[in-house]
């Protein structure tokens, strides 16, 4: 892991590649924001008339658009992470055969793996911020502590994408990338989005618990609300270990994927 630390000019010379490459595929960026914000609409302030306040929370002033709109932030996050370190990743490994020509330059396997988690993070943070302004226009942010937001975004992408990175070695072929999204879809749907989590059944909320993105929505929610901070002291501690513990894996898996 010396090679993390003591070389990230290699890592950041991936960024660098990414950003110019998006200066001519930006509106992708576009879908990945617009997507929640159409979920918020549809959801939210649709179903948000007829829900009111939510029930089964401390604080039952909160509105169902106010409690919809960190978890739709957290997934925002997750996905613009993800889909840099898989869908992205792959054609790049498989199809375009981007790294092997790299690989050919001073550029070592650990720095472009850290580049790309690196880039992942910050895609994903752009998509995050950019959709905590829109929130915040039209008046779901009542506390100062949804600044906080902004950091919880970059904590969140940095471990979903090095869950990516574990993934990305994992797939045989593009028909895999189908199970990605049975995973993150059922993720999406039950990890408290639209519900808390006071809903399920004991069996059911321990499983849900188990998931990294209730632990994210939980960060973002008590930062957008400014109330469960012990929830969120929990959840960083969570998303630190996996984040670290799935990159530890990833390098590996990456150094011996590029080298066969």
């Amino acid at each position: 892991m010396s090679e993390l630390t003591l070389r990230p000019g290699r890592a950041f010379s991936m960024v660098e590649r990414n950003l110019l490459i998006y200066r001519h595929t930006w509106p992708v960026l576009l879908a990945e924001i617009f997507e929640p914000m159409m979920y918020l609409l549809a959801f939210g302030v649709g179903i948000g008339v007829l829900v009111g306040n939510v029930p089964g929370l401390a604080d039952t002033t909160v509105s169902f658009p106010r409690f919809v709109a960190p978890a739709l932030l957290a997934t925002a996050a997750m996905n613009g992470a993800m889909n840099e370190t898989t869908f992205n990743m792959y054609a790049k490994l498989a199809t375009e055969k981007t790294y092997q020509a790299i690989l050919t330059t001073p550029m070592s396997s650990r720095a472009v793996a850290l580049g790309e988690v690196t880039w992942a993070l910050l895609r994903g943070t752009i998509v995050s911020t950019t959709f905590l302004v829109a929130v915040s226009l039209i008046g779901l942010t009542g506390t100062w502590t949804a600044l906080l937001v902004v950091p919880a975004a970059l904590l969140i992408g940095a471990t979903f994408a090095s869950l990516g990175l574990v993934v990305v070695t994992l797939l045989r072929s593009w028909q895999d990338t189908q199970l990605i999204q049975l995973v993150m879809l059922p993720m999406f749907l039950f990890s408290t989005t639209f519900f808390p989590l006071s809903v399920y059944p004991k069996p059911v909320q321990w499983l849900v618990e188990a998931l990294p993105l209730y632990h994210s929505i939980e960060l973002v929610r008590a930062c957008f609300l400014g109330t469960g901070w012990r929830h969120a002291l929990i959840a960083i501690a969570y998303l630190v270990v996996l984040g670290l513990a799935a990159l530890l894996v990833a390098v590996r898996r990456l150094d011996r994927t590029l080298r066969t």
